[in-house]
């Protein structure tokens, strides 16, 4: 059982976020994306606007979400609106008078920020607020997972690997890969989990050559590899973790694949550590298996973070020049595709610590073949 965050971890989150805006020269930030206002305040609404400032913040929500948000929400003003929120936060804006403001140029639409701009100006009063892009501020703030969120990973990567293991004894020829899936994500909700992280994807044999390919009805057939893409969201966290394979007894070329792939995504892993820039890290996944002359198969980045959001900073891929700090959580998931014959992905999710990295969805790939 997952205790609720407390209100602590929300004033420590908050605290540090203005330690990164006061270089910037921002006292206010204007935080629309709903996974960031979640992260700040604890609301889990899919639609507000929260007005981030030095003293204070102030969450606007309409009628839907007041009664949720003044239950979840820690830290902030919450103010019910029946108007649009760039009329609410503009007529804010208006009385107080910030000078500048900071805003999520990542998420925030010309079109909205345009809105905003004109309520402001809509004054007898002459108001003048001036905006100013963080890009992804607070994606970079999230990167350092706390102790409450590595615990609810870790607990999304145990409700994944039990479902793996529990759905393992039904990979078979016969089987229909959405039926694979489908038990997939019905294991997770029994296993307490809100859902699928995201669409789970079975994918066998020459479907396994698309890395992302979703579920079909194909059925399975003996003498192929099925690649399973799953994770598990518990608590607002995800997990995410891909297992490969073999239905009966592997051939000399499958084996070759499955274990150049598993040797791999080992040695990345053994090596990761805080400190080490995304291209680093792929690098290192890459040139292991341009030692197995796969490197051509291999069509995809190491690796991505994982948290509130499956994929989110920071990014294990070539030209990525952004270290790993201490507390991150990603994944390392080297794989090779081949056309016409399928494809072989390992992938866990790992703690990035202090002390060297820590598996956090315990599957064995020892059992990798049916046969």
């Amino acid at each position: 059982m997952i205790s609720e965050i407390p209100s602590s971890v929300f004033r420590d989150r908050r605290s540090r976020l203005r330690e990164r805006l006061e270089p910037l020269g921002l006292r206010f930030l204007l935080v629309s994306k709903p996974i960031d206002i979640y992260y700040l305040t604890g609301f889990r609404g899919s639609a507000g606007v929260l007005l981030f400032g030095p003293r204070q913040a102030c969450l606007w929500v309409d009628p839907r979400y007041t009664l949720q948000a003044r239950e979840q929400s820690q830290g902030a003003t919450v103010s019910e609106t029946r108007e649009p929120f760039s009329r609410a936060v503009a007529r804010w804006l208006r009385r107080h008078r910030p000078g500048v403001v900071g805003y999520q140029d990542e998420h925030l639409t010309c079109a909205e920020l345009g809105r905003l701009s004109h309520e402001v100006r809509a004054s007898k009063r002459h108001v003048v607020v001036r905006w100013r892009p963080v890009g992804f501020l607070l994606d970079e703030l999230r990167m350092v997972k706390d102790q409450w969120e590595v615990e609810r990973i870790r607990a999304a990567g145990e409700v994944t690997a039990q479902v793996f293991r529990e759905v393992l004894p039904q990979i078979q020829p016969g089987a229909r890969e959405c039926d694979l899936a489908a038990e997939i994500e019905y294991r997770m909700k029994c296993s307490g989990a809100e859902g699928p992280a995201f669409s789970t994807i079975v994918a066998s044999g020459p479907r396994g050559a698309w890395p992302h390919a979703r579920a079909s009805s194909r059925r399975l057939q003996r003498g192929e590899l099925v690649i399973l893409d799953l994770g598990a969201i518990l608590g607002g966290y995800a997990a995410d973790m891909t297992r490969t394979v073999y239905l009966g007894a592997p051939t000399r070329r499958a084996r070759q694949l499955y274990e150049s792939v598993a040797a791999a995504q080992r040695e990345t892993v053994q090596q990761l550590r805080a400190g080490m820039s995304g291209d680093q890290v792929d690098t290192v996944a890459r040139q292991f298996l341009a030692g197995c002359k796969l490197a051509d198969y291999f069509t995809h980045s190491t690796g991505h973070g994982v948290g509130l959001d499956v994929h989110e900073r920071p990014r294990l891929g070539r030209g990525e020049q952004a270290t790993l700090p201490a507390g991150s959580v990603v994944t390392v998931e080297p794989g090779v595709y081949i056309e016409g014959y399928g494809g072989v992905r390992i992938e866990d999710t790992v703690l990035v610590g202090e002390k060297g990295p820590e598996i956090l969805t315990p599957a064995s790939q020892e059992s990798w073949y049916t046969g």
